[in-house]
């Protein structure tokens, strides 16, 4: 064989423009021939070197070049003439042939032509600056529809409104074309839009970093009252992303460590073998609002590295496998969250993990590299912020980057670490504390576990130091917990490798140093632990959810200057008692109602009366969030409603419950929980005794559009989590923001909305944060009496009235038999007196709308603008850039 190697000289194959390249390994290829591996090419350029560069263009080219830029639409004429062109050339169809989805599809390349020439201006002057630049990864990005958001946020609306009516389309139902952006799935998700929408409005240096799923989470449909997942095919036409094919980094899997010594005696890490995997850089565009700044969001596609398609395999009649590999790799960015109540899913969760962070950090680090500073300014220049813990192995990422490649020494490259991440904690539910077992570590990432083993030796070290008498403090705050398979606790490890952490509300701040983070307080001190208050971006949430209440208040604050500064909305309080105000502001709502009143009847054909109260709970399904309590309402409701003479009835205020959400593939109860509403629903829309009196609705597939239409029908929504349990949530605010008011637990940023907005101008009820423990334990190991009015609702379910009482055993038995862990009977008589105040007040119209007018003029602090001035303040340390 080694005759044939020197006999053969080396050939490399020219590589095909079209096909993926590939290393081609065994024997039927003659020897010595191989396919070239790609070459990375290096993206953009440093200050210094653009400036060089620009300087070495002769003067006639660069005159040319300048002659020709690119100059988006100015006017409604240049708009119709963008829009046709790309019906013609773009999408090669016609007047004749131009439906709406091809109308969507141009009026969107016309508006992303606009965005681009601002998008390169803004990264330019990013690199021209050289300034600190601040990095968010998030494994979601629950973006929403992108074509009215740009629209709104470059000023076009107007233009884009009559030239579409010339051309013969409404812009509404252009807009409807889009599909959701699948990039998330809850608050989590929605918050990091919103920042990134606060990033760009603001002018600050600032990347988002996540991953680009094809399927989404799942689409949600609901087939006889069940949740059914299905793909959700939002990539079919993206035209709001850009490939780039030449940004691609091979990420290692598996594989051994070899530890071995260098000329100078220093102990060297070698990561070899395991599988490559490739990501692939995909850039989506953020524009700021009534500013040129438009940042970027880089998604990352996983691919094989090998090449997708193996011709040897193929060619020899094996044509599974000869796809195989890039079938595994597209698995790693094909599902938000895999379902990993099996092994199999939970290591493709922690791949997910490290395939993004490592791409992300490699994306960071040569970008870093470029201004050929020292590595002890890197904090300097690089901020990054882990939402969750996600992202917490970017920590150790940056380590192995710093001492493996870069050949730092420990204590330098930890310093450094430590002072670039920030952790933002969502959560104080144990479950939701993500751990690893070690042996999955060892397998997928050995030499990221020796880094983490040496992380925790370091910090127990010093603990030990700081504490030498408490034994016991070590066992508590090791990353690696001494359970049966050994855990590797990913919370502590982010608060350990982390400057700052913050909470997102006041209660969940003072929480997380009360109880999960508290012997850190006492290692760190409470320097290192902040709160940054959650907020929503009030050009989605209000200016485009919510166009007609948006003018009538830029009609009363003198302009639209409220969306850049919320604090604007106090002027509204003057009006509060001008009768046409209020009568104009009534009518927006009606209007509201009737539109969600239209959807509702032509997705789930049932009729529901506007002038009812709406009440709504739109979000994640979860038992924390108790949509079951909400329901154990409602049928309470219905109970009594049956049980009135038809007079009493009459006097009785009709009301709409609303729900949607989506269940996690793998949570059984909560999935559950959607069964019973629709079985609710079933019986009560058909029940002529109740008519109009109650209607209860599941909407499938919630999603941000969906979002932007019912939140501004909305006169009541819940937020009736167990206290303690909600870390912050943010549809509170939207929905208060629209007009609406809300009932809900003293949890979350619910008790600052209270201080804000006036306790009688929000509907409390239920257990106080401090006393859940000591129920709890009551319900464990003491009496547990179930409240009358919840034995009613349960006596109902198990008698068949809706459906197979078989179905619900487990819901009933959560609370009866085991322990009522989120205290739903506990809360249940106050959330039912509670409900009968909303609708006494509901009634006196007037003072109920003045309510909702003071509510919102006081809703100025729960800006994510405010949120983003105080992590760059706080955390950050960054500076607006000048634009």
């Amino acid at each position: 064989m080694a005759s044939t190697e020197q006999r053969l000289p080396t050939r490399e194959r020219r590589p095909s423009t079209a096909a993926p390249i590939v290393d081609i390994v065994g024997s039927v290829s003659p020897a010595g021939v191989s396919r070239p591996k790609h070459k990375r090419t290096y993206t953009g350029f440093g200050a210094s070197d653009i400036k060089n560069v620009e300087a070495a263009i002769p003067e006639p080219q660069r005159d040319v070049w300048t002659k020709y830029q690119f100059e988006g639409f100015k006017s409604k004429d240049e708009f119709e003439k963008e829009v046709v062109r790309h019906v013609e050339t773009t999408l090669a169809r016609s007047m004749f042939n131009c439906d709406e989805t091809a109308a969507y599809s141009a009026t969107s390349l016309a508006l992303r032509d606009r965005l681009i020439k601002e998008w390169n201006k803004t990264q330019q002057r990013q690199t021209f600056t050289d300034g600190k630049r601040v990095y968010y990864l998030s494994l979601e990005f629950l973006m929403g529809r992108a074509l009215d958001n740009a629209i709104l946020n470059i000023g076009a609306k107007t233009t884009a409104k009559e030239g579409l009516s010339e051309l013969g389309f409404r812009i509404e139902d252009i807009i409807g074309q889009e599909h959701d952006a699948a990039l998330g799935n809850g608050g989590l998700g929605r918050l990091a839009a919103c920042f990134l929408d606060s990033l760009a409005s603001l002018n600050y240096a600032a990347w988002g970093y996540g991953l680009r799923y094809r399927y989404g989470i799942f689409k949600q449909e609901i087939i006889d009252g069940y949740q059914v997942e299905v793909p959700d095919y939002w990539l079919d036409f993206n035209p709001w992303e850009f490939p780039r094919h030449d940004v691609t980094v091979d990420i290692q899997f598996y594989g051994n460590v070899r530890k071995t010594q260098d000329e100078n005696g220093k102990t060297v890490a070698t990561w070899d073998g395991g599988e490559i995997v490739t990501a692939v850089a995909y850039d989506v565009p953020i524009p700021g609002y009534d500013t040129p700044s438009t940042n970027n969001l880089r998604l990352w596609s996983s691919k094989a590295a090998s090449g997708e398609f193996d011709f040897q395999k193929f060619n020899s009649g094996d044509y599974e496998s000869s796809v195989a590999d890039q079938q595994r790799a597209e698995t790693i960015s094909a599902v938000l969250y895999p379902n990993d109540n099996l092994d199999r899913g939970k290591e493709l969760r922690l791949k997910q993990q490290y395939f993004w962070v490592a791409a992300s950090l490699y994306d960071i680090v040569r970008r870093f590299k470029k201004t050929e500073r020292g590595w002890s300014e890197f904090p300097d220049q690089v901020a990054i912020q882990l939402n969750d813990t996600h992202p917490t192995l970017a920590i150790v990422e940056l380590q192995r980057i710093l001492i493996d490649v870069e050949g730092l020494e420990w204590d330098e490259a930890w310093t450094i670490v430590t002072s670039t991440f920030g952790y933002t904690n969502h959560t104080v539910l144990p479950e939701a504390l993500e751990k690893w077992p070690v042996g999955l570590f060892q397998h997928l990432l050995p030499r990221h576990l020796q880094i983490i083993y040496d992380i925790n030796l370091f910090f127990l070290q010093s603990v030990e130091k700081k504490f030498p008498n408490d034994r016991d403090m070590l066992r508590r705050v090791s990353i690696i917990e001494e359970s049966q398979p050994k855990m590797v606790r990913m919370a502590f490890l982010a608060v350990v490798g982390s400057h700052k952490v913050n909470g997102v509300a006041e209660l969940h701040s003072d929480l997380i140093q009360t109880t999960i983070f508290r012997d850190f307080v006492t290692i760190f001190g409470a320097d290192k632990f902040t709160n940054v208050t959650n907020g929503i971006t009030p050009r989605r949430w209000l200016h485009q959810a919510n166009p007609r209440l948006s003018e009538l208040i830029a009609s009363k604050t003198g302009s639209f200057d409220f969306l850049k500064d919320l604090t604007l909305l106090n002027k509204l309080e003057e009006f509060v008692d001008d009768k046409e105000f209020r009568k104009e502001w009534a009518a927006i709502k009606y209007a509201n109602k009737v539109r969600l009143a239209k959807y509702i009847k032509s997705t789930t054909d049932v009729t529901v009366n506007p002038s009812s109260l709406f009440d709504v709970q739109v979000k994640r399904i979860h038992e924390y969030k108790r949509q079951q309590l909400n329901i154990f309402g409602v049928i309470s409701r219905y109970l009594k409603l049956k049980a009135m003479s038809p007079e009493e009835r009459k006097k009785q205020l009709p009301r709409v419950s609303i729900f949607g959400g989506k269940a996690a593939p793998g949570y059984w109860m909560a999935k559950q929980i959607i069964h019973l509403i629709n079985s609710v629903g079933a019986v009560v829309n058909k029940d002529s005794d109740i008519g109009d009196l109650l209607k209860v609705v599941f909407l499938e597939d919630y999603n941000v559009s969906k979002a932007e239409m019912i939140t501004p029908a909305s006169d009541l929504s819940e937020h009736i989590s167990t206290a303690g349990t909600e870390a912050s949530g943010t549809s509170n605010m939207k929905f208060v923001l629209n007009g609406g008011l809300i009932i809900g637990t003293c949890d979350g940023a619910n008790i600052e909305i209270t201080r804000e907005v006036g306790q009688e101008n929000i509907f409390l009820f239920g257990t106080l944060s401090e006393d859940v423990e000591d129920l709890r334990h009551a319900h464990t190991y003491g009496t547990h009496a179930i409240d009358p009015n919840l034995e009613q609702v349960f006596e109902a379910i198990r008698n068949g009235t809706f459906g197979d009482s078989n179905d619900f055993n487990a819901l009933i038995s959560a609370v009866r038999d085991h322990g009522d862990y989120y205290l739903v009977s506990d809360d249940f008589e106050s959330y039912l007196d509670t409900q009968k105040m909303v609708d006494d007040e509901y009634r006196n119209q007037d003072e109920w709308v003045s309510k909702c007018i003071r509510s919102v003029a006081r809703m100025g602090f729960f800006s994510s603008d405010r949120c983003i001035n105080e992590y760059a303040e706080g955390i950050w340390n960054v500076e607006p850039l000048a634009v």
